[in-house]
């Protein structure tokens, strides 16, 4: 079955970001359209696919993530199973452009249900961009459990902010419906934080860093003064 892995739009933005984080992109835009029901598109510039690579990606189980046995027991990497793209092109129509850093070519690939329609060689910068549209579009039963567009944005804002806030390394671009959202340039933990919740959390915030023979943790922890009841800001 097409996956517990997906069980709403932000489930596929959360795939698809952290492939991108686990290309080493630099740049990540995501691009919305009704929620995601109509269209998620995520590009980045990380090192890309070759055309073999490109085309095993849907399949089943296939990653670039572990190469022997022994990776199992040292992964570093956000996703290590092979079921998202496999699961999203089974529930979706895909599109895929990508160059490997090394080729000089890149690949276009359309898949539908799992099939692939289209496979052709094109000119196109370093990076992958992949489209999902008419998510759930082979299941109605899938379809109609979706929440109204406000709920679905709501819960792909969480995922996206969930991502951004731990890699500030990275620059993110959010799209929905044409509006740009967030315009997140690289920048410290402090600073993302900042441009993520607003300016008045250079006050609300207080640094902590601890280390022990067991753990280490470092971030921010709120000023008790501004507590809030519920749990939205933490993370």
């Amino acid at each position: 079955a097409a996956g517990e892995v997906i069980q709403r739009p932000a489930s596929i933005v959360k795939e698809l970001i952290e492939n991108s984080i686990d290309a080493k992109a630099k740049k990540i835009e995501i691009i919305i359209k009704d929620a995601g029901k109509t269209l998620i598109q995520i590009i980045d510039d990380g090192i890309g696919m070759n055309n073999k690579d490109a085309i095993i990606c849907f399949q089943k189980h296939t990653t670039s993530k572990i190469k022997n046995i022994d990776d199992v027991m040292s992964i570093y990497t956000m996703g290590f199973r092979g079921e998202a793209l496999a699961s999203i092109s089974s529930i979706a129509e895909v599109e895929l452009k990508t160059k490997h850093i090394t080729e000089n070519i890149g690949t276009l690939i359309n898949i539908d249900n799992s099939n692939i329609k289209k496979n052709q060689q094109i000119a196109i910068s370093k990076g992958t961009s992949i489209s999902v549209k008419n998510l759930f579009f082979n299941v109605p039963a899938r379809k109609k459990f979706l929440k109204s567009d406000k709920i679905e944005m709501k819960h792909i804002i969480e995922v996206f902010i969930q991502l951004a806030i731990a890699h500030y390394e990275i620059e993110f671009k959010f799209n929905d419906n044409t509006k740009t959202i967030y315009h997140l340039k690289k920048s410290n933990l402090k600073k993302r934080i900042i441009q993520l919740f607003g300016n008045r959390y250079k006050q609300k915030i207080l640094p902590i860093k601890e280390e022990t023979s067991i753990v280490s943790i470092n971030g921010f922890v709120g000023n008790p003064m501004d507590a809030k009841k519920t749990r939205g800001e933490q993370f």
